[in-house]
């Protein structure tokens, strides 16, 4: 009796582990996708923590005998001299949030976009809440009376 063996791959056990490895593809690319766009907010939201503590502290050190202050827009934060934001100090710094993530919300008491800190006390103008967010993710920044931000 002669034995037969067939050494190899047929095409349909080729095309069961094609179709699995495609299986699998389709249930793990999204969970990347999802994971970037959370570290993108990561990040967003770590910027904007410290825009806001260098402007405080910067004041707190009373840098050039002048308070600092935080300007927000929706694709960045500008850390700004003084008491009031002017676009065209050159003396601004920018910072630019990286997209997908961008500010959705700036909720200040009495309205504005701008907050700065007194010297001394580094007490902010005025308190409220920054929420930056992406498109299924967000966090809220709150801004306490003592200056000190949270992230909820």
């Amino acid at each position: 009796m002669q034995n037969f063996y067939r050494k190899g791959v047929t095409v349909v056990e080729l095309l069961i582990v094609i179709a699995v490895l495609g299986i699998i593809f389709l249930i793990v690319l999204p969970q990347f996708s999802k994971s970037r766009e959370n570290q993108v907010l990561k990040n967003g939201v770590a910027d904007i923590l410290s825009s806001v503590n260098k402007a405080r502290g910067n004041t707190l050190a009373s840098l050039n005998s002048s308070e600092y202050g935080i300007h927000f827009q929706i694709d960045r934060v500008v850390i700004f001299k003084g008491t009031s934001f002017s676009s065209e100090d050159s003396n601004n710094e920018i910072i630019n949030i990286t997209t997908p993530a961008n500010i959705s919300d700036i909720t200040l008491l009495g309205g504005g976009s701008d907050i700065y800190f007194h010297r001394l006390t580094g007490a902010p103008s005025t308190t409220g809440t920054i929420t930056i967010s992406t498109g299924s993710y967000s966090k809220v920044i709150t801004i306490l009376a003592t200056g000190v931000v949270s992230v909820n």
